[in-house]
Protein backbone atom coordinates (compact mmCIF):
# COMPACT_ATOMS: atom_id res chain seq x y z
CA UNK A 1 0.00 0.00 0.00
CA UNK A 2 0.91 3.68 -0.73
CA UNK A 3 1.94 6.20 1.85
CA UNK A 4 -1.00 8.80 1.36
CA UNK A 5 -3.36 6.32 3.44
CA UNK A 6 -4.20 6.74 6.79
CA UNK A 7 -6.75 4.21 8.95
CA UNK A 8 -7.84 5.14 11.93
CA UNK A 9 -9.88 3.03 14.46
CA UNK A 10 -12.38 3.88 16.90
CA UNK A 11 -13.55 2.28 20.45
CA UNK A 12 -16.42 0.23 19.32
CA UNK A 13 -14.22 -2.86 18.02
CA UNK A 14 -10.36 -2.42 17.96
CA UNK A 15 -9.68 -6.49 17.33
CA UNK A 16 -11.76 -5.81 13.88
CA UNK A 17 -9.43 -2.84 13.06
CA UNK A 18 -6.18 -4.84 13.60
CA UNK A 19 -7.30 -7.36 11.80
CA UNK A 20 -8.23 -5.09 8.77
CA UNK A 21 -4.78 -3.33 9.21
CA UNK A 22 -3.32 -6.98 8.98
CA UNK A 23 -5.29 -7.93 5.84
CA UNK A 24 -3.90 -4.86 3.40
CA UNK A 25 -0.38 -4.56 5.47
CA UNK A 26 -0.91 -1.32 6.89
CA UNK A 27 -0.52 -0.11 10.42
CA UNK A 28 -3.09 1.71 12.23
CA UNK A 29 -3.12 5.60 12.77
CA UNK A 30 -2.53 7.21 15.88
CA UNK A 31 -5.86 8.95 17.66
CA UNK A 32 -6.43 9.42 21.34
CA UNK A 33 -10.13 8.94 22.21
CA UNK A 34 -11.35 9.93 25.50
CA UNK A 35 -13.84 11.23 27.54
CA UNK A 36 -13.90 14.51 29.81
CA UNK A 37 -15.50 14.67 33.46
CA UNK A 38 -18.60 16.05 32.12
CA UNK A 39 -19.13 12.50 29.15
CA UNK A 40 -18.06 14.99 26.38
CA UNK A 41 -16.11 13.56 23.77
CA UNK A 42 -12.20 14.23 22.83
CA UNK A 43 -10.58 13.23 20.26
CA UNK A 44 -7.16 13.78 19.24
CA UNK A 45 -5.11 13.11 15.69
CA UNK A 46 -1.48 12.19 15.95
CA UNK A 47 -0.57 12.17 12.43
CA UNK A 48 -0.87 14.35 9.49
CA UNK A 49 -3.63 13.71 6.94
CA UNK A 50 -3.26 16.33 4.82
CA UNK A 51 -3.73 15.37 0.90
CA UNK A 52 -4.09 11.51 2.42
CA UNK A 53 -6.86 8.95 2.04
CA UNK A 54 -8.60 8.70 5.07
CA UNK A 55 -10.33 5.43 6.10
CA UNK A 56 -12.10 5.44 9.08
CA UNK A 57 -13.14 2.14 10.85
CA UNK A 58 -16.35 2.11 13.66
CA UNK A 59 -19.06 -0.39 13.79
CA UNK A 60 -21.87 0.94 15.53
CA UNK A 61 -22.19 -1.37 18.34
CA UNK A 62 -21.48 -0.61 22.24
CA UNK A 63 -23.15 2.83 23.46
CA UNK A 64 -24.50 3.74 20.10
CA UNK A 65 -25.00 7.67 20.78
CA UNK A 66 -21.13 7.84 21.99
CA UNK A 67 -19.99 5.72 19.74
CA UNK A 68 -21.86 7.63 16.58
CA UNK A 69 -20.81 11.15 18.37
CA UNK A 70 -17.24 9.85 18.18
CA UNK A 71 -17.03 9.26 14.86
CA UNK A 72 -18.43 12.17 13.41
CA UNK A 73 -16.16 14.32 15.60
CA UNK A 74 -13.28 11.68 14.26
CA UNK A 75 -14.42 12.78 11.15
CA UNK A 76 -14.68 16.48 11.17
CA UNK A 77 -11.43 16.40 12.51
CA UNK A 78 -9.83 14.77 9.57
CA UNK A 79 -12.22 16.92 7.40
CA UNK A 80 -10.61 20.28 9.07
CA UNK A 81 -7.11 19.11 8.82
CA UNK A 82 -7.65 18.78 5.05
CA UNK A 83 -7.64 15.70 4.46
CA UNK A 84 -8.03 14.38 0.05
CA UNK A 85 -10.83 11.83 0.84
CA UNK A 86 -12.41 10.49 4.25
CA UNK A 87 -14.34 7.08 3.49
CA UNK A 88 -16.61 5.69 6.68
CA UNK A 89 -16.14 2.04 7.30
CA UNK A 90 -18.81 0.97 9.37
CA UNK A 91 -19.06 -2.80 9.30
CA UNK A 92 -22.54 -2.49 11.43
CA UNK A 93 -24.42 0.78 10.37
CA UNK A 94 -25.85 1.81 13.61
CA UNK A 95 -29.52 3.43 13.42
CA UNK A 96 -30.44 1.61 9.85
CA UNK A 97 -33.46 -0.65 11.80
CA UNK A 98 -35.80 0.76 13.12
CA UNK A 99 -39.06 -1.38 14.36
CA UNK A 100 -41.94 0.02 13.40
CA UNK A 101 -44.43 -0.94 16.08
CA UNK A 102 -43.54 -0.04 19.64
CA UNK A 103 -41.24 -2.24 21.52
CA UNK A 104 -40.98 -2.84 25.27
CA UNK A 105 -37.67 -1.81 27.15
CA UNK A 106 -36.45 -5.29 26.81
CA UNK A 107 -37.14 -5.53 22.96
CA UNK A 108 -39.83 -7.17 22.29
CA UNK A 109 -42.45 -6.30 20.42
CA UNK A 110 -46.13 -5.62 21.92
CA UNK A 111 -48.41 -7.41 20.32
CA UNK A 112 -50.92 -7.25 23.08
CA UNK A 113 -51.94 -5.19 26.01
CA UNK A 114 -49.84 -6.44 29.23
CA UNK A 115 -51.62 -9.09 31.36
CA UNK A 116 -52.71 -7.30 34.85
CA UNK A 117 -55.09 -8.02 37.58
CA UNK A 118 -57.64 -5.52 36.74
CA UNK A 119 -60.09 -5.03 39.11
CA UNK A 120 -62.78 -3.65 37.52
CA UNK A 121 -62.36 -5.98 34.69
CA UNK A 122 -62.29 -8.94 36.93
CA UNK A 123 -65.60 -7.49 38.30
CA UNK A 124 -66.87 -6.66 34.77
CA UNK A 125 -66.57 -10.17 33.73
CA UNK A 126 -68.04 -11.80 36.63
CA UNK A 127 -71.42 -10.11 37.23
CA UNK A 128 -74.26 -10.73 35.68
CA UNK A 129 -76.27 -8.04 33.89
CA UNK A 130 -79.47 -7.82 35.91
CA UNK A 131 -81.72 -5.11 37.23
CA UNK A 132 -79.85 -4.18 40.29
CA UNK A 133 -76.30 -4.39 38.90
CA UNK A 134 -76.86 -2.36 35.94
CA UNK A 135 -75.52 0.58 37.33
CA UNK A 136 -72.60 -1.18 39.06
CA UNK A 137 -71.50 -2.57 35.70
CA UNK A 138 -72.05 0.78 33.32
CA UNK A 139 -69.40 2.14 35.82
CA UNK A 140 -67.24 -0.68 35.57
CA UNK A 141 -67.40 -0.84 31.91
CA UNK A 142 -66.36 3.41 32.23
CA UNK A 143 -63.84 2.84 34.05
CA UNK A 144 -61.72 0.04 31.98
CA UNK A 145 -62.26 2.38 29.03
CA UNK A 146 -60.15 5.01 31.01
CA UNK A 147 -57.53 2.19 31.87
CA UNK A 148 -57.48 0.74 28.36
CA UNK A 149 -57.03 3.88 26.47
CA UNK A 150 -54.44 5.13 28.92
CA UNK A 151 -52.14 1.85 28.83
CA UNK A 152 -52.90 1.05 25.02
CA UNK A 153 -50.20 -0.27 23.04
CA UNK A 154 -50.65 1.80 20.43
CA UNK A 155 -52.23 5.44 21.89
CA UNK A 156 -55.70 6.21 19.45
CA UNK A 157 -56.98 9.92 18.71
CA UNK A 158 -60.66 9.83 18.59
CA UNK A 159 -62.26 10.77 15.22
CA UNK A 160 -65.14 12.43 15.08
CA UNK A 161 -68.01 11.38 17.58
CA UNK A 162 -70.47 9.33 16.05
CA UNK A 163 -73.89 10.83 14.98
CA UNK A 164 -77.14 10.38 17.43
CA UNK A 165 -78.83 8.50 14.64
CA UNK A 166 -75.63 6.09 13.83
CA UNK A 167 -77.22 2.58 14.35
CA UNK A 168 -74.67 0.91 17.41
CA UNK A 169 -73.19 -1.82 15.25
CA UNK A 170 -72.00 1.38 13.08
CA UNK A 171 -71.04 3.50 15.97
CA UNK A 172 -68.70 0.01 17.45
CA UNK A 173 -67.07 -0.14 13.44
CA UNK A 174 -66.34 3.32 13.45
CA UNK A 175 -64.80 3.28 17.08
CA UNK A 176 -62.68 0.48 16.16
CA UNK A 177 -61.41 2.08 12.47
CA UNK A 178 -61.02 5.60 13.04
CA UNK A 179 -58.31 7.51 14.72
CA UNK A 180 -54.65 8.12 14.59
CA UNK A 181 -52.13 5.11 15.39
CA UNK A 182 -48.96 5.84 16.55
CA UNK A 183 -45.96 5.43 14.16
CA UNK A 184 -42.39 5.13 15.19
CA UNK A 185 -39.80 7.99 13.35
CA UNK A 186 -36.82 6.50 11.12
CA UNK A 187 -34.02 8.41 11.47
CA UNK A 188 -32.09 7.37 8.09
CA UNK A 189 -31.88 10.83 6.32
CA UNK A 190 -30.61 12.29 9.84
CA UNK A 191 -27.59 10.02 10.16
CA UNK A 192 -26.86 9.96 6.72
CA UNK A 193 -27.28 14.54 6.88
CA UNK A 194 -24.61 13.88 10.58
CA UNK A 195 -22.07 11.82 8.38
CA UNK A 196 -22.16 13.62 5.42
CA UNK A 197 -21.58 17.33 7.24
CA UNK A 198 -19.22 15.89 9.40
CA UNK A 199 -17.09 15.33 6.05
CA UNK A 200 -17.48 12.01 5.14
CA UNK A 201 -17.15 11.23 1.32
CA UNK A 202 -18.02 7.57 0.90
CA UNK A 203 -19.30 4.87 2.94
CA UNK A 204 -18.50 1.38 3.29
CA UNK A 205 -20.64 -1.00 5.41
CA UNK A 206 -22.36 -4.99 5.18
CA UNK A 207 -25.84 -6.42 5.35
CA UNK A 208 -27.94 -2.99 5.89
CA UNK A 209 -31.78 -4.14 7.25
CA UNK A 210 -32.80 -1.82 5.30
CA UNK A 211 -32.05 -2.02 1.20
CA UNK A 212 -33.19 1.99 0.61
CA UNK A 213 -31.27 3.16 3.41
CA UNK A 214 -28.55 4.32 0.65
CA UNK A 215 -31.24 5.99 -0.63
CA UNK A 216 -30.67 8.53 1.72
CA UNK A 217 -26.86 9.56 1.13
CA UNK A 218 -26.33 12.04 -1.46
CA UNK A 219 -22.86 10.18 -1.15
CA UNK A 220 -21.15 6.71 -2.26
CA UNK A 221 -22.57 3.59 -0.15
CA UNK A 222 -20.99 0.37 -0.51
CA UNK A 223 -23.41 -2.27 1.10
CA UNK A 224 -21.17 -5.56 1.21
CA UNK A 225 -22.46 -8.90 1.35
CA UNK A 226 -21.80 -11.67 4.38
CA UNK A 227 -23.48 -14.24 1.76
CA UNK A 228 -20.38 -15.41 -0.31
CA UNK A 229 -19.06 -16.33 3.88
CA UNK A 230 -22.28 -18.25 4.60
CA UNK A 231 -22.02 -20.06 1.28
CA UNK A 232 -18.68 -21.15 2.21
CA UNK A 233 -19.32 -21.95 5.49
CA UNK A 234 -22.39 -23.96 4.77
CA UNK A 235 -20.18 -25.87 1.76
CA UNK A 236 -17.38 -26.71 4.14
CA UNK A 237 -18.57 -27.00 7.75
CA UNK A 238 -22.15 -28.40 7.51
CA UNK A 239 -22.15 -32.35 6.75
CA UNK A 240 -24.23 -33.32 3.80
CA UNK A 241 -25.21 -29.76 3.54
CA UNK A 242 -27.02 -30.97 -0.11
CA UNK A 243 -29.73 -32.09 1.84
CA UNK A 244 -30.38 -28.76 4.20
CA UNK A 245 -33.14 -26.85 3.94
CA UNK A 246 -32.36 -22.59 3.84
CA UNK A 247 -34.69 -21.15 6.16
CA UNK A 248 -35.89 -17.49 6.54
CA UNK A 249 -37.06 -16.42 10.02
CA UNK A 250 -39.42 -13.53 8.29
CA UNK A 251 -40.84 -12.31 5.41
CA UNK A 252 -38.05 -9.26 5.53
CA UNK A 253 -35.26 -11.79 4.94
CA UNK A 254 -36.49 -14.25 2.32
CA UNK A 255 -34.36 -12.55 -0.48
CA UNK A 256 -31.83 -13.05 1.08
CA UNK A 257 -31.88 -16.56 2.08
CA UNK A 258 -33.48 -17.38 -0.93
CA UNK A 259 -30.36 -15.92 -3.01
CA UNK A 260 -28.04 -18.57 -0.65
CA UNK A 261 -30.31 -21.39 -1.61
CA UNK A 262 -30.58 -20.66 -5.15
CA UNK A 263 -26.33 -20.71 -5.21
CA UNK A 264 -25.80 -23.40 -3.56
CA UNK A 265 -29.25 -25.63 -5.40
CA UNK A 266 -31.10 -25.98 -1.90
CA UNK A 267 -34.40 -26.33 -0.77
CA UNK A 268 -35.98 -23.03 0.28
CA UNK A 269 -38.36 -22.59 3.56
CA UNK A 270 -39.88 -19.26 5.04
CA UNK A 271 -41.76 -18.77 8.68
CA UNK A 272 -44.08 -16.72 8.28
CA UNK A 273 -45.27 -14.21 11.04
CA UNK A 274 -48.84 -12.67 11.02
CA UNK A 275 -50.53 -10.28 12.93
CA UNK A 276 -54.49 -10.08 12.91
CA UNK A 277 -56.66 -7.93 14.58
CA UNK A 278 -59.94 -10.27 16.03
CA UNK A 279 -62.03 -7.44 16.52
CA UNK A 280 -64.98 -6.82 13.93
CA UNK A 281 -63.35 -4.64 10.65
CA UNK A 282 -66.33 -5.30 9.23
CA UNK A 283 -69.96 -4.75 8.72
CA UNK A 284 -72.42 -5.81 11.47
CA UNK A 285 -72.52 -9.62 11.12
CA UNK A 286 -68.91 -10.23 10.47
CA UNK A 287 -67.16 -13.28 11.31
CA UNK A 288 -63.73 -13.89 11.86
CA UNK A 289 -62.02 -16.27 9.18
CA UNK A 290 -58.43 -15.60 10.68
CA UNK A 291 -56.03 -18.40 10.80
CA UNK A 292 -55.69 -20.43 14.20
CA UNK A 293 -52.21 -21.22 16.33
CA UNK A 294 -50.28 -23.25 13.89
CA UNK A 295 -51.81 -21.53 10.66
CA UNK A 296 -54.75 -24.09 10.82
CA UNK A 297 -57.06 -22.19 9.34
CA UNK A 298 -60.72 -22.33 11.06
CA UNK A 299 -64.05 -20.40 9.83
CA UNK A 300 -67.00 -19.91 11.75
CA UNK A 301 -70.31 -18.35 11.06
CA UNK A 302 -71.12 -17.15 14.50
CA UNK A 303 -71.43 -13.32 14.47
CA UNK A 304 -67.96 -11.82 16.12
CA UNK A 305 -70.60 -9.94 19.03
CA UNK A 306 -74.21 -10.45 19.87
CA UNK A 307 -76.59 -7.76 20.07
CA UNK A 308 -77.14 -7.04 23.77
CA UNK A 309 -73.08 -7.19 23.82
CA UNK A 310 -73.16 -4.33 21.28
CA UNK A 311 -74.66 -1.92 24.23
CA UNK A 312 -71.71 -2.53 26.35
CA UNK A 313 -69.13 -2.36 23.89
CA UNK A 314 -69.96 0.35 22.08
CA UNK A 315 -68.57 2.82 25.26
CA UNK A 316 -65.52 1.29 25.08
CA UNK A 317 -63.18 2.94 22.60
CA UNK A 318 -60.34 0.14 23.40
CA UNK A 319 -57.45 -0.95 20.73
CA UNK A 320 -57.89 -4.16 18.56
CA UNK A 321 -56.80 -7.19 20.65
CA UNK A 322 -53.53 -8.45 18.07
CA UNK A 323 -53.01 -12.27 17.58
CA UNK A 324 -49.80 -13.20 16.18
CA UNK A 325 -49.97 -16.44 14.31
CA UNK A 326 -46.77 -18.42 12.90
CA UNK A 327 -46.77 -20.51 10.00
CA UNK A 328 -44.14 -22.64 8.02
CA UNK A 329 -43.94 -22.45 4.43
CA UNK A 330 -42.08 -25.46 3.28
CA UNK A 331 -41.04 -29.03 4.30
CA UNK A 332 -38.09 -29.69 6.92
CA UNK A 333 -39.24 -32.80 7.83
CA UNK A 334 -36.20 -35.19 8.84
CA UNK A 335 -33.76 -32.11 7.19
CA UNK A 336 -30.90 -29.94 8.77
CA UNK A 337 -32.15 -26.76 8.63
CA UNK A 338 -29.81 -23.36 8.30
CA UNK A 339 -31.92 -19.95 9.29
CA UNK A 340 -30.50 -17.37 7.75
CA UNK A 341 -30.58 -13.89 9.62
CA UNK A 342 -28.97 -10.15 8.66
CA UNK A 343 -29.50 -8.92 12.67
CA UNK A 344 -30.35 -10.33 15.90
CA UNK A 345 -30.87 -8.42 18.48
CA UNK A 346 -33.07 -9.56 21.58
CA UNK A 347 -33.73 -12.98 19.25
CA UNK A 348 -37.24 -13.70 19.56
CA UNK A 349 -37.78 -14.02 15.99
CA UNK A 350 -35.34 -16.47 15.54
CA UNK A 351 -35.93 -18.20 18.93
CA UNK A 352 -39.28 -18.89 17.49
CA UNK A 353 -38.22 -19.97 14.58
CA UNK A 354 -35.95 -22.39 15.36
CA UNK A 355 -39.14 -24.11 17.67
CA UNK A 356 -40.94 -24.28 14.76
CA UNK A 357 -38.34 -25.66 13.08
CA UNK A 358 -37.81 -28.42 15.63
CA UNK A 359 -42.11 -28.92 15.97
CA UNK A 360 -42.07 -29.49 12.40
CA UNK A 361 -39.88 -32.37 12.01
CA UNK A 362 -36.45 -30.81 11.48
CA UNK A 363 -33.42 -32.79 12.82
CA UNK A 364 -30.97 -29.84 13.32
CA UNK A 365 -30.57 -26.17 13.23
CA UNK A 366 -27.80 -23.66 12.32
CA UNK A 367 -28.61 -19.89 12.36
CA UNK A 368 -26.17 -17.94 10.70
CA UNK A 369 -26.22 -14.04 11.34
CA UNK A 370 -24.19 -11.27 10.03
CA UNK A 371 -24.77 -9.20 13.00
CA UNK A 372 -25.06 -10.52 16.75
CA UNK A 373 -26.01 -7.93 18.99
CA UNK A 374 -27.52 -9.67 21.54
CA UNK A 375 -28.88 -7.25 23.58
CA UNK A 376 -30.21 -7.63 27.13
CA UNK A 377 -31.23 -11.33 27.58
CA UNK A 378 -30.99 -12.33 24.02
CA UNK A 379 -27.90 -14.73 24.90
CA UNK A 380 -29.73 -16.89 27.55
CA UNK A 381 -32.90 -16.96 25.14
CA UNK A 382 -30.65 -18.21 22.19
CA UNK A 383 -29.25 -20.97 24.95
CA UNK A 384 -31.94 -22.34 25.95
CA UNK A 385 -33.88 -22.24 22.37
CA UNK A 386 -33.57 -25.35 19.83
CA UNK A 387 -30.52 -23.73 17.87
CA UNK A 388 -27.94 -26.51 17.75
CA UNK A 389 -25.16 -24.01 16.17
CA UNK A 390 -25.04 -20.43 16.13
CA UNK A 391 -22.63 -18.55 13.43
CA UNK A 392 -22.02 -14.96 13.74
CA UNK A 393 -19.67 -12.51 12.09
CA UNK A 394 -17.20 -10.15 13.81
CA UNK A 395 -18.84 -7.23 12.54
CA UNK A 396 -19.48 -6.29 16.52
CA UNK A 397 -17.70 -8.38 19.12
CA UNK A 398 -18.33 -11.60 20.38
CA UNK A 399 -16.34 -12.22 23.21
CA UNK A 400 -19.99 -12.16 26.13
CA UNK A 401 -21.18 -14.81 23.29
CA UNK A 402 -18.42 -16.90 23.20
CA UNK A 403 -18.48 -16.79 27.39
CA UNK A 404 -21.77 -17.02 27.69
CA UNK A 405 -22.76 -19.82 25.01
CA UNK A 406 -19.37 -21.69 24.84
CA UNK A 407 -16.88 -21.82 21.91
CA UNK A 408 -18.40 -25.01 20.75
CA UNK A 409 -21.40 -23.67 20.45
CA UNK A 410 -20.39 -20.48 18.29
CA UNK A 411 -18.42 -20.38 15.38
CA UNK A 412 -17.37 -16.65 14.09
CA UNK A 413 -16.99 -15.85 10.67
CA UNK A 414 -13.90 -13.31 10.11
CA UNK A 415 -15.15 -10.59 7.61
CA UNK A 416 -11.75 -8.50 8.33
CA UNK A 417 -10.69 -9.41 4.62
CA UNK A 418 -13.96 -8.73 3.22
CA UNK A 419 -13.30 -5.12 4.41
CA UNK A 420 -9.61 -4.92 3.72
CA UNK A 421 -9.97 -6.15 0.45
CA UNK A 422 -12.36 -3.25 -0.61
CA UNK A 423 -9.89 -0.57 1.20
CA UNK A 424 -7.34 -1.43 -1.29
CA UNK A 425 -9.15 -1.67 -4.07
CA UNK A 426 -11.35 1.70 -3.68
CA UNK A 427 -7.62 3.46 -2.73
CA UNK A 428 -6.27 2.14 -5.86
CA UNK A 429 -9.45 2.83 -8.02
CA UNK A 430 -10.44 -0.73 -8.98
CA UNK A 431 -14.14 -2.23 -9.03
CA UNK A 432 -15.26 -3.94 -5.86
CA UNK A 433 -17.88 -5.87 -8.05
CA UNK A 434 -16.62 -9.39 -7.29
CA UNK A 435 -17.09 -8.96 -3.22
CA UNK A 436 -20.02 -9.11 -3.36
CA UNK A 437 -20.47 -12.23 -5.69
CA UNK A 438 -17.08 -13.70 -4.44
CA UNK A 439 -16.25 -12.72 -0.84
CA UNK A 440 -12.89 -12.66 -0.56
Amino acid sequence: MSNDIVIFGGNSNPELVNLICENINVSPSEVTLSKFSNGETSVQVGVSVREKDVYVIQSGFGHVNDIFMELLILVNACKTSSASRITVVMPYFCYSRQPDIPYTAKGAPLITKPNNTNPSKTSLSTQKPGPDNSKSLEKAIRSSMVKTQSSSRIPMISGKKDQAHSSEAGELFKAQNAGYKLWVVQSGTLIANLLTTAGADHVITMDLHDPQFPGFFNIPVDNLYCRPLFQNYIQHHIPNYQDSVIVSPDAGGAKRAAAIADALKLSFALVHKERRSQLLKGPPGATLTSGGVGGALSISTKPLLKQEELRDVKRVASTPTIVQTTMLVGDVRNKVCILVDDLVDTSYTIARAAKLLKDQGASKVYALVTHGIFSGDALNRIKQSSIDKLVVSNTVPQNKALEVLGEEFVDILDVSRVFGESIRRIHNGESISMLFEHGW
